[in-house]
Order: C-alpha cells, then sequence, then structure tokens
C-alpha cells in the first residue's frame, strides 16, 4: 500500500486492492505518521472502535504517539496544534462528521483519513470540496469485517435479520449488498480469491451470491453461502458446552462476563482470545470445565518445580492466576443454572431435536415429549424454546437437515446424553472438506479449483497466520458465510473440523452473532414494520 501524501487533493488515487492483517491495520495506520513528531489525536466511528479495540490496546496507541481517543459522533474540544487520525466507515454519516470538522474552523492542524472499504465518489468528491487543503493522506484499508475469534468473523450487523427476513424490511437489497462487500474484504484481507458456491434452492442466498464477484485468480480456498433456515435447530438449543452455555444462561454484555469477588466487590471479566484459560475450555463440555482448570494448575506447578521455562512461567501466573479464578466462578455460574432446570430441558429438547431417545428409540409421539416441559414451572422463554424444536420435529427443519442427519453416524461421537444433537452446518463443512457436496444442490456461482478437495496444494500467494492452537497448517481453506447470524455452536464446528482435518483451516462468518435470546426476539420483531413518521398539525381555535 503507496502512502498519498498531498497538498493537493485532486491528486490523491485511491489504491483498490489493499489486503492487511489486523496487524497490518496499526502498522498501515501507524506507519504514515511515524516520521511526525507531533502527538496525534485518533478518531473513530463505533464500528472501527471495536475493530481496533480487536488487536490493539491503549498502552500500543500511546506508545505510537497518539494521546486521545475519540469518537467521531461527539462533540469534542479542538485541539488545532494536533494532527488527527481518522480511522473510519465510508457512509454519509462519518463523511459528514469529518467534514464538519474542518469546513467552517479546523480543529485539527491536519487529517489523516483511513476508510474501512470503498468510498463512494460522491462523498469523496464531498471531501475534496471542503477540505482538501487539511488532509494529508486518504487511504482505504479493506477490512469492514470484524475478526470475532481466530476463525470467526462477523459483519457486526445485529439488524441484518430483521432486514433479510422481515415481509416488510425495506432495505433488504441494499443489507445483501453490504453483506457481499464486507465478505468480499474478508477474503481480500486472507488473500484468498475463493470458488463460491451456495446451497440451491434458498431465495435469500441467490440474491446474495450473486453479489460475490467472480475472481479469475482463484486460490486454494472455496467460499460457501448458506442462510440460516439450514439449521433453525442449533441456535435454539440449550448446549452444554462452555461458551455456548455461559452466552445463553449468562448476561454477558459485548463479551463482558460481570461477577462478584469473594469479598463482595463487583468485578468484570473480558472473554476474549489474550486470556489463554478461555482459548482452552471455551469449547470444552461444562462437565469438564473445573476438572480442565484443576489440570492445567497442577501441570504449571509442576513445569515451574521442574523449571521447564521458569521465566515464562512466572511471566505468565499472575494471569493465569486471575483467569483461574475467573472460570471458576463462571463455570459454577453455568452449572448453578444447570441443576435449578437446565439439565431436564435438555432431555426433552436433544429427543426432539435429534427424534431419537438416549436408547436410540425413534421419538413416535413429540407432543409426549413437549407436554412436560409446558407443564412444568419453566420460564416463559424456555418452553417457546422448546415449542419451536417441537414445531420443527413435526415439518422437519429442511430436506438438507433430514439427509444430513442420517448421512452420518455419530454415535461414536457422542458422550454425553445431554449433548447428542450436531449442528447441520458441520455436516456441510465435513461433505465441503471431502468434496462430497452434491454440485446440484450445491452450485458454483464461481468455480473452484479442479483438484480443490481440502487438502490440495497451497498456492505460494497463500499466507496462512500462526495460531495458538498449533503451527497453522500449509492446507487450503473453507470459508462458510451464514446469512442471517451463527450460533455459538456453529461457531465450535469450525474448530473441531480443522483439528480433525488439519490440511484445511474452516473460517465461519456471519452478519452477527446469536444468542437464543437475540433470536426469539429477532423473530418476535419479524411482523413489524419500520417506524412511521408523523406530523401532528395544531389547528386553530379561530
Amino acid at each position: 500500500m503507496n502512502s498519498h501524501f498531498f497538498s493537493d487533493f485532486s491528486h490523491v488515487v485511491f489504491p483498490k486492492s489493499c489486503s492487511v492483517s489486523l496487524t497490518g491495520i496499526k502498522d498501515t495506520i501507524i506507519t504514515d505518521c511515524k516520521k511526525s513528531e507531533v502527538w496525534k489525536v485518533l478518531i473513530l466511528d463505533p464500528f472501527t472502535t471495536k475493530l481496533l479495540s480487536s488487536c490493539c490496546k491503549m498502552s500500543d496507541l500511546m506508545s505510537e504517539k497518539i494521546t486521545i481517543v475519540e469518537d467521531l459522533f461527539k462533540s469534542r474540544e479542538p485541539v488545532p496544534e494536533m494532527k488527527a487520525i481518522y480511522f473510519m466507515s465510508p457512509t454519509a454519516k462519518c463523511v459528514d462528521a469529518f467534514i464538519a470538522d474542518f469546513k467552517t474552523k479546523p480543529k485539527y492542524k491536519a487529517a489523516y483519513v483511513y476508510f474501512t472499504d470503498y468510498c463512494p465518489d460522491d462523498l469523496f468528491n464531498n471531501m475534496k470540496m471542503y477540505c482538501a487543503k487539511y488532509i494529508r493522506v486518504c487511504k482505504e484499508i479493506n477490512m469492514s469485517f470484524m475478526p470475532q475469534e481466530a476463525q470467526v468473523f462477523t459483519c457486526d450487523n445485529p439488524g441484518a435479520f430483521q432486514s433479510i427476513y422481515s415481509p416488510k424490511s425495506q432495505d433488504k437489497k441494499k443489507t445483501l449488498e453490504t453483506l457481499a462487500d464486507q465478505l468480499v474484504t474478508l477474503c481480500a484481507t486472507l488473500d484468498e480469491y475463493p470458488g463460491v458456491r451456495y446451497k440451491k434452492k434458498c431465495g435469500v442466498i441467490f440474491t446474495l451470491y450473486l453479489f460475490v464477484p467472480n475472481h479469475k485468480d482463484k486460490t486454494q480456498a472455496q467460499l460457501l453461502i448458506v442462510e440460516r433456515g439450514i439449521d433453525p435447530v442449533s441456535p435454539i438449543l440449550h448446549e452444554l458446552t462452555y461458551q455456548a452455555m455461559a452466552y445463553d444462561l449468562i448476561d454477558i454484555q459485548n463479551d463482558t462476563y460481570k461477577y462478584k469477588a469473594k469479598d463482595g466487590s463487583e468485578k468484570q471479566a473480558l472473554l476474549n482470545e489474550d486470556d489463554m484459560l478461555w482459548v482452552k475450555l471455551r469449547h470444552k463440555h461444562i462437565a469438564d470445565v473445573s476438572e480442565q482448570i484443576r489440570k492445567l494448575v497442577k501441570e504449571i506447578s509442576a513445569s515451574k518445580k521442574e523449571g521447564n521455562n521458569l521465566a515464562q512461567m512466572m511471566k505468565k501466573m499472575p494471569a493465569f492466576r486471575k483467569q483461574k479464578t475467573i472460570h471458576l466462578q463462571l463455570a459454577e455460574d453455568c452449572m448453578q443454572h444447570f441443576a435449578n432446570n437446565v439439565e431436564k430441558l435438555c432431555k426433552a429438547e436433544q429427543d426432539l431435536a435429534v427424534g431419537l431417545d438416549v436408547e436410540g428409540v425413534k421419538v413416535k409421539d413429540p407432543m409426549r415429549t413437549l407436554l412436560p416441559v409446558l407443564l412444568n414451572p419453566y420460564s416463559t422463554h424456555d418452553k417457546i424454546r422448546a415449542v419451536l424444536l417441537y414445531i420443527f420435529s413435526l415439518n422437519g427443519t429442511s430436506q438438507l437437515n433430514t439427509a444430513y442427519r442420517f448421512l452420518r453416524d455419530r454415535s461414536q461421537d457422542q458422550t454425553y446424553n445431554l449433548s447428542r444433537w450436531t449442528p447441520v452446518i458441520k455436516d456441510v463443512m465435513e461433505d465441503a472438506v471431502e468434496n462430497k457436496l452434491d454440485t446440484t444442490e450445491w452450485p458454483h456461482q464461481s468455480e473452484c479449483p479442479a483438484a480443490w478437495n481440502g487438502s490440495g496444494a497451497v498456492s505460494a500467494r497463500q499466507k496462512h497466520k500462526a495460531s495458538s492452537q498449533d503451527d497453522r497448517r500449509t492446507g487450503s481453506r473453507l470459508i462458510i458465510f451464514v446469512v442471517g447470524g451463527i450460533s455459538y455452536s456453529e461457531m465450535r464446528c469450525a474448530y473441531e473440523v480443522t483439528q480433525a482435518v488439519k490440511s484445511c483451516e474452516v473460517i465461519i462468518g456471519s452478519s452477527h452473532i446469536l444468542t437464543p435470546t437475540g433470536l426469539l426476539n429477532d423473530i418476535k420483531a419479524l411482523s413489524k414494520g419500520p417506524m412511521e413518521t408523523f406530523t401532528i398539525e395544531e389547528r386553530s381555535n379561530a
């Protein structure tokens, strides 16, 4: 990516294919300003605030002479002696806020502008008209998606479910176009130009895949586009793996877990990939979590005694002690919910979802399974979840679901009777990696490389980032995009298939992440139309 320093704004040209990693975001934005010794202000919109916080800390910014981080849309005091870095989405709202900072009386000495994606010509021209002499750099860094985890991304658009599936939606096409653009920036950031496939007979998907450009220069990757209807069961079930269970039963907002310490004080912890224990435990069954924590404590203590990497161990110990306390508490909170009502609900839910009881006998009368749930004093929310599973059991969640459920024998995979259901997306992932997807049911929008089977030779242009789980494999990538939200259990499947196959990295993403409560709220709002505006006219008494 070349820098564009200028005094005459008309000579600036936007680079069209800039792909950068998370580290690259910092490097790109900071490098352009490093020559200057002047302390700078960093100005972000809500999306870029989340994006930047996922890859750096305030201390990182301070070391690069960024002294203040501000909200683009909030009132800010002018600092005319300082330069400002604007990292923002290329929307009219953002550009208007930027122009307002310089149009009348400049708030800052100069501006370095970075967009997450392509900036439309009309917005570009507005900036040129009002702010040309203040802008030193203007770039698109082509990253308009949110890296959620090592193998999970979102488009940070929880309103997409309503926009796409509501019969009263007025912005479905625009939402799909935006999601497709964000998906393209993901592929560019990963340096992938994949073959694209979609699930046939999915109306929404047919619209979305048309927006995904057909690249001639393919890499050894495949992109599957599916929609939420492929599996309505997984987001509804009570899941008993640690991450899914925690986000379902505990009030975790913005990945922040709030709890009371032993001394009664209020504490909070961020559940992200900086937390070593969280990464190790999040996909474990809740029954194993506490034992796993104690096992890790013993391993670290033993390593310490034996002198293995002692300096590294000592450095990590304080953080580990804190993480241990957090996760023992969170696991205890989850188990409390399990003991109160979830354990009883899970048996009925699993029977309805799988269609078989624990002994493998077919559930002939789903109503007999549902009735005890309805007659017991469970919450209305839990009863609605059970009713939905009952409806799915009668009508079949989809032809695809029925087909996949009986194609694969997972009896050897199941350790716990209350966790017998396997998300449909895992079957899709495994078939895709093994090159077993039916081309009639999964047609190509753009052809995959002929030899693609999830383990082919890698193009020299692919760049695979090392993972904390293992030295990142040298195989191909399977990218799955679910239109309308993904559940935590489906996120887990990406890691499980990657770990099992090793020759293919599976990355999963969606418009947003679903919790059961969030999905029920979305469904409840589907029949609601957009807010109508009206004017009240005052009548004269004369």
